[in-house]
């Protein structure tokens, strides 16, 4: 199991949302892309996807740009990653069959229960004070 760079990108794109939610000012996609270092291009298609889904709203005009649709502690981390990968279960491709495969299917099975949990778990705003607090106790030493 690994996280895949869309739901990566997608994540830290809500992140940077959910910091700047208390300002109640929308973010516009250079913004973003800049703080997380994702490419604008890439990014702008997440924000779509993440839109279409209701996670964030766009507002248009000058000052204009992204914005989380619900606070960012009523968001986990599950439904953004659900978002972009899709809800569907792992595809069996094997082409085994019997007790070895069936048992091997119901390990797997378990594991993605227990990451969903995981992911289920943290909300943005956990994430959040995560990233502040490690952020806070970075050394910068001249």
């Amino acid at each position: 199991m690994e996280l895949s760079a869309k739901s990566e990108y997608a994540l830290l794109a809500m992140l940077q949302l959910a910091m700047g939610f208390a300002k109640g000012e929308p973010m516009q996609i250079k913004e973003i892309a800049q703080c997380q270092s994702i490419p604008d291009r890439y990014l702008e298609q997440l924000l779509a996807d993440l839109r279409r889904h209701g996670l964030v709203k766009s507002q248009r005009g000058a000052k204009g740009g992204y914005l989380l649709s619900r606070e960012p502690w009523a968001m986990n981390l599950l439904e953004i990653v659900q978002c972009i990968e899709g809800q569907d279960e792992a595809v069996d491709t094997s082409k085994q069959s019997g007790l070895e495969c069936g048992l091997i299917r119901e390990v797997w099975q378990e594991s993605r229960r227990a990451a969903e949990e995981v992911l289920k778990s943290y909300t943005l705003q956990k994430l959040c004070e995560v990233y502040t607090g490690r952020q806070s106790t970075l050394m910068y030493y001249i």
